[in-house]
C-alpha cells in the first residue's frame, strides 16, 4: 500500500486532505544532484542506464517533497526504438536521422519489440519501484503521436512545422499512416510501462499548439484516445494523463478521450477550465514555470491564486498542483521547495 497516494486519489477524483504536486522535468538540470551525475553521461546513456534512471527519478522525491515520481527518460525514445537515429545534445537541440518523408520511410520504420528495444525503461521502472518503497506514485509516460510524428519528419524540433504540415496537407493518408504506425507503438510501450510498476500514464503533447482545433481533431485525438481506450480496457484503474500544451480552447474535446485527468497550459485560468469541463475529469496544473523566478511572496501569491481559482473541492473534483510546463533548467531548487511546502500547507482548506 502506498505511504502517500494522494497524486492517485486527485487524479481519480476522490477526496483529499489537500492537493497533491509535482512538477514536469523535477528530475532534471535545476538540480545540483542530477547534474553531479550527468556530469558522468551523456543524456541518452543516462536514460539507458537503469540505476542512473532510478538515481535521479528519485531525486525530487527526496529533496523537495513532491507527492509522485516521474520515470527519467525521454519521449524520443520511441522514435529510436523504431529505427531512427536521435541525438539530443543539451544547449544544442534535437536531431533525428533520416526524417520521414516519404511512404518508402514510413514503410522503413520498424514496429519494434518493446521489451527487446525499450526494456531499458521497464527495468527502470522496476528499480525505481522498489527504491521508492510505496513512499509515493511513479508516473510512466510517453509523447502523444502527433509530437513524434512532428519530430520524425522535421527532424527535429521546429517553429513552423512546414515538413509536418506539407504531408498533412499534401498527402493526409501518408501523414494517417505514419501516425497510426508510430501510435500502434505507443500503445504497446505504455501497457508494458503499466506491467513494469506505474501507477499512472501522462501523455505529452508538447506541439499540440501547432495545430488548428479541426487539424487537432483529425491528427492529434483519434491516436490519443486509442492508447487511453487500449489502457481503460487492459488496466481501468491506471489514471491516465493527457497534455495537449495550450490547448486551451477544445478543452472537453480532449476530456471526450476518456482521461481521467487533463494538464493545462498557464495560459488558461484553471478555474475557467474547472467551470468548462464541469468535473468530469482532474486537472494538473498550471503555473508557469518563470514565476519560480519570482521572489518567495510572488511565488506563494501566485500559487494561492490558482489554489483559490479552483476553488472548494467537491465530491468529484480533482486537482493536481504542477506547473503549466516544465521546469526551467536555471531555476533555483530553493524556490520549488519552497513551492512544494506551501501548495501542502495552502492547500488543505479548500478540501
Amino acid at each position: 500500500m502506498l505511504k502517500n497516494d494522494l497524486f492517485l486519489r486527485a487524479l481519480k477524483r476522490q477526496p483529499c486532505s489537500r492537493t497533491p504536486i509535482w512538477v514536469m522535468r523535477q528530475a532534471g538540470r535545476y538540480l545540483p544532484e542530477y547534474r553531479a551525475v550527468r556530469e558522468k553521461t551523456d543524456f541518452l546513456t543516462l536514460c539507458k542506464t537503469p540505476e542512473l534512471a532510478t538515481e535521479v527519478t528519485i531525486q525530487p522525491v527526496e529533496l523537495m517533497g513532491v507527492d509522485a515520481a516521474i520515470i527519467f527518460s525521454d519521449i524520443l525514445v520511441v522514435n529510436e526504438a523504431m529505427g531512427m537515429n536521435v541525438e539530443i545534445i543539451e544547449s544544442k537541440g534535437i536531431r533525428l536521422t533520416p526524417p520521414i518523408r516519404s511512404q518508402a520511410d514510413i514503410d522503413k520504420l520498424i514496429v519494434p519489440d518493446i521489451d527487446e528495444k525499450l526494456g531499458y525503461v521497464m527495468d527502470a521502472l522496476r528499480m525505481t519501484k522498489k527504491e521508492l518503497d510505496n513512499r509515493v506514485p511513479l508516473i510512466g509516460f510517453t509523447g502523444a503521436a502527433w509530437t513524434l510524428f512532428t519530430y520524425a519528419v522535421e527532424g527535429g524540433g521546429s517553429k513552423n512545422y512546414a515538413y509536418a504540415k506539407q504531408m498533412m496537407y499534401r498527402e493526409p493518408a501518408m501523414a494517417h499512416a505514419l501516425l497510426g504506425k508510430i501510435s500502434g507503438v505507443i500503445t504497446a510501450y505504455v501497457l508494458k510501462q503499466i506491467e513494469a510498476g506505474a501507477d499512472a500514464i501522462q501523455i505529452f503533447d508538447s506541439w499540440a499548439s501547432a495545430l488548428s482545433e479541426d487539424d487537432y481533431r483529425e491528427y492529434a485525438l483519434p491516436y490519443i484516445k486509442e492508447t487511453v481506450q487500449a489502457i481503460k480496457a487492459k488496466h481501468p484503474d491506471t489514471p491516465v494523463i493527457v497534455f495537449s500544451k495550450d490547448c486551451n480552447t477544445i478543452l472537453s474535446d480532449i476530456v471526450d478521450t476518456g482521461c481521467d485527468a487533463m494538464g493545462l497550459g498557464w495560459g488558461i485560468d484553471i478555474g475557467k477550465a474547472r467551470a468548462e469541463t464541469a468535473d468530469r475529469v482532474a486537472l494538473q496544473g498550471n503555473l508557469d514555470p518563470t514565476v519560480l523566478y519570482g521572489t518567495p511572496a510572488r511565488i506563494k501569491a501566485e500559487a494561492a491564486k490558482i489554489l483559490k481559482s479552483f476553488g472548494q473541492h467537491t465530491e468529484h473534483s480533482g486537482h493536481v498542483f504542477n506547473l503549466g510546463h516544465g521546469i526551467l533548467p536555471d531555476m533555483d531548487p530553493e524556490h520549488l521547495k519552497l513551492l512544494v511546502e506551501f501548495v501542502k500547507e495552502e492547500s488543505a482548506q479548500y478540501h
